[in-house]
């Protein structure tokens, strides 16, 4: 029997124009929020940090923290 991606999360390899799926999946998880992101709708991410984020203000958030 084939196994499905569907509720399982990717892992990822952020790059600067797109990313890389190391591990299949259907999501990921935000970093700050802790929210599902489905990898169709992931938008917002961190080259530097290897993190996704939900929206733009949870990435700008991220960008201002210490």
């Amino acid at each position: 029997m084939l196994m499905s991606n569907t509720d399982r999360p990717a892992r990822l390899h952020y790059m600067a124009n797109g990313f890389r799926v190391l591990t299949p999946g259907s999501h990921v998880t935000c970093a700050i929020s802790g929210a599902t992101i489905d990898l169709d709708d992931l938008r917002y991410w961190s080259v530097a940090r290897q993190e996704a984020y939900a929206n733009a203000a949870l990435a700008l958030e991220a960008e201002t923290r210490k």
